[in-house]
């Protein structure tokens, strides 16, 4: 039972296949908002530039019914005629085809905003199988969309039907009225019964936008396999995060030893804890930590710092306290600023004695470290 709970696509989709889908140009559109909004766009056109359009049919058909002799024997003076009459009226009715051009390129832009892809132009030789044709016109999708098809021409068709029933006894008595009159009131009786089948296709529009925003994220779903797989494709395989953690600790510790030579003193636990610092006068605000570890690598500072001759200091409750609270290339706390001194003038007395001789100097001992930054103290008091 769990091995097909896992199979079925029960899950929601991960936002990286959201996105992998519109990159390859699948996302949710209607076309029912999309033949909405150009109907809209057309009868709205047609009302607003009504004017300019009559005046550009009625000099068009003043002009086209002219008769002129001499253009009967000069051909090229009927192309030239035919010609301006024709630009004459391309340039009236332009807005009109800017207006519908501009609706049917940003009316599917409603739902998922703008989209370019040139994948769904790639060619697909899979849509050319007849078989596969055969079996999608009988999918669940392709009778979906034959009930919608059905549903729409019922709709629009009703509404058509309803507006020329109840407006046929005014359709009847426009012989009865003058020409003007007549022409009027019958473009009159056309707008309306148009905006009544418009109203019709924006109740199928209502209906096919939430079905298409549903049967594109159904489309889309997830098993719970293939969610756990997406995630780790998305954030990474643990055990490949977990290698590439463990890289970056083995090249942060090497470039740590690497920076050993350059230290002037090694405090020690003397076993469990090492830490080593420099200072260089004049140019350090205050000493920093180049290195530091606990057991192993502990012991590994140490031999690196006995290889490049760099003094061991045994101090544990410093070695303990600057190893809690440093950051390896910072500097150390200025509550331990005393004790560091002290530790410091004593390494450089020592390489001074192992230099030129003389009295060895005493290690320092009774270091002011404050109880609170030592971790065995802190332990003990709590």
């Amino acid at each position: 039972m769990a091995e097909d709970s896992d199979l079925e696509k029960t899950e929601q989709p991960s936002q990286r296949r959201l996105d992998q889908a519109r990159e390859d140009g699948q996302v949710a559109r209607s076309r029912e908002l999309s033949t909405f909004m150009g109907l809209m766009a057309g009868g709205g056109g047609l009302w607003l530039m009504s004017a300019p359009l009559y005046r550009a049919m009625i000099h068009l058909m003043q002009q086209g019914l002219q008769f002129d002799r001499t253009l009967m024997s000069d051909p090229a003076g009927m192309v030239e005629r035919f010609s301006r009459l024709g630009l004459h009226t391309l340039w009236a009715i332009l807005p009109l085809l800017g207006l519908m051009l501009l609706t049917a390129v940003f009316s599917p832009m409603l739902l998922n905003g703008w989209l370019f892809s040139m994948k769904p132009l790639q060619p697909d030789w899979a849509r050319l199988d007849p078989i596969s044709g055969f079996f999608r016109m009988f999918s669940a999708h392709g009778m979906v969309e034959l009930l919608k098809s059905v549903a729409k021409a019922c709709v629009v068709g009703g509404a058509g039907g309803w507006a020329i029933a109840h407006e046929m006894n005014q359709s009847l008595g426009l012989s009865g009225l003058a020409l003007t009159a007549s022409t009027l009131q019958m473009g009159h009786l056309v707008a309306q019964s148009f905006m009544i089948m418009v109203a019709g296709t924006l109740l199928v529009a209502a209906v096919d936008v939430p079905y298409q925003l549903w049967d594109y994220n159904k489309r889309l779903r997830m098993t719970k396999d293939e969610l756990r797989q997406d995630a780790k494709e998305t954030e990474g395989d643990p055990q490949v995060k977990g290698r590439i953690r463990s890289m970056q600790r083995e090249i942060a510790r090497r470039r740590m030893m690497a920076q050993i030579p350059t230290a002037d003193v090694v405090v020690t636990n003397p076993t469990h804890y090492a830490v080593a610092l420099r200072y260089q006068e004049g140019k350090m605000r205050a000493p920093i930590v180049v290195a530091k570890g606990a057991h192993l690598l502990a012991a590994r500072i140490r031999e690196e710092a006995v290889h490049h001759e760099i003094p061991l200091v045994e101090a544990p409750p410093l070695a303990r306290a600057l190893y809690a609270h440093t950051e390896l290339e910072r500097p150390v706390p200025e509550t331990l600023y005393i004790a560091v001194a002290e530790i410091l003038a004593y390494a450089y007395q020592l390489q001074r004695y192992r230099r030129e001789g003389g009295i060895a100097p005493d290690v320092p001992n009774d270091l002011p470290v404050p109880l609170e930054l030592d971790p065995e103290n802190r332990t003990i008091l709590s």
